[in-house]
This record gives C-alpha cells, structure tokens and sequence, in this order.
C-alpha cells in the first residue's frame, strides 16, 4: 500500500464519502456520531463555535469545501487519537480486510483464544444450541442484510479474517433465517455466530437445528449495538 497507514485510508475513505454525498452535512453527521464526538468537543478542536458543525450538519451552511473537509476529519482523528485510537483501528481493520465499513462493523484477531462463555456473558447472549469448540480466537461484526445482499461467496468467506476459528456476529436480524441460510452454502462455518437485535421468543423455529447440523454454536442477543461494539473492544 505504499506506507498508507489506516489512519490516512480512513481520512481520505471519510473525506471524500463528504465531499462526493449528496448531502454533505448529513454525511459529516453520521461520520462524527460514529466516532461518538459531540458537536461541542468537535467545535472545540476546530476552534470554532458549535453552531458551525451544527449548520454544516444540518445544511444552513453551503457545503463546506475541500479544505473544510479536511480540517473536519483531521478533528475527528485526533480525537479518537486522543482517545486511544480504537475507533481508527476498527475501521483500519475493516478497510485492511477489503470491507466497506457499512457492511463490516467489526473484524478482529485475538492475541490469545478465549472462552466463547466469556464473550456471550459480556454481549448478553443466549446460547441457542453448542457447538463443538468453548474458545474463539477472534469476531466479526457485519450488518446482515448489506453482508447477504452484496457479498460474494468468496468475499463473504474473507469475513472469517486468519482464521474460522471466530464468532461472526449479524446485526439487523429480524428472525435469523436469511443469514442461517446463507451460511450454509458456505463452507466452512464459523464456530459460533451470534444473531443480533432479536430475542430467543423471535428466532426462526429451525435456527438451531441447522447449527446442529453444521457443529457451531448459536447465541442471540439484543445488546446495543454501540455498547455490543465497545465490549468487543474490550476483550483486547
């Protein structure tokens, strides 16, 4: 990649999403909440008043130009610098893995395997039925529908990272038949999959017989997202 580290993909990834939107403010606005930055703090670092991320968000303000832009994104990298950086390195990862990030949430390598247990306990998630490994070496976190719709069999078999040996998590599940489904036409499975934004009374009737018959574990939980994420984060 020529030394492009994921800092400057994800800034020219951000700046130009902006610049090429059809609305620019509301693009800006989605960029910043996923950063979890407040206006006040962005303003703050830009040394500008509130009110003018608040008029570039909300349209009141001619779209900003290239260098507004950029000055923008550099604020909001900073901070999650600041911050410790995760949110750069999330995306980094997910850029890195050949993903769009509103289709990747989340990708990552553990530097040790961990009890699968540990991380249900953490997401709040209900084993469905076992499967046959108790420790992961890794997650993914994909939104289900952009993951089914978009992805190829190969690309979708990249979404295992180094290795099967992971929990894939679907976010935007309505009863869990599309992703159940799409896995099995994909070979291997993950060792576990966690089906997001659904409660146990919800789930599709033969959900845990085809996780039987492929050998994972299945969970479901209905964590924020946002939390959800954070706790990944957390198991670092």
């Amino acid at each position: 990649m020529g030394g492009r580290g994921p800092k400057r993909e994800l800034a020219e990834k951000i700046a130009g999403e902006i610049t090429l939107s059809d609305d620019p403010g509301a693009t800006l606005r989605k960029w910043r909440t996923d950063f979890d930055v407040s206006q006040t703090d962005l303003a703050s670092e830009l040394s500008v008043s509130s009110s003018v991320i608040s008029d570039y968000e909300s349209g009141r303000r001619e779209s900003p130009g290239i260098g507004v832009v950029r000055r923008l994104v550099e604020g909001l990298l900073v901070i999650d610098e600041r911050r410790g950086g995760d949110r750069i390195r999330q995306y980094g990862r997910v850029l890195s893995a050949g993903f769009d990030s509103d289709v990747v949430h989340d990708l990552r390598e553990y530097a040790t395997s961990i009890p699968l247990v540990t991380l249900y306990d953490e997401l709040d998630a209900t084993e469905i039925a076992s499967g046959s490994t108790d420790r992961i070496s890794g997650h993914t976190v994909i939104d289900s529908i952009q993951a089914i719709t978009r992805l190829s069999s190969e690309e979708f078999f990249r979404l295992y990272g180094q290795s099967t040996n992971r929990v894939l998590v679907f976010t935007g599940v309505t009863r869990g038949e599309s992703p159940l489904v799409a896995l099995r036409v994909v070979n291997p499975t993950p060792n576990a999959v966690i089906l997001h934004g659904i409660d146990e009374d919800d789930l599709w009737d033969h959900a845990g017989d085809l996780a039987r018959i492929d050998g994972y574990s299945l969970a479901v939980t209905n964590a924020d997202l946002d939390e959800m994420l954070e706790h990944l984060v957390s198991l670092e």
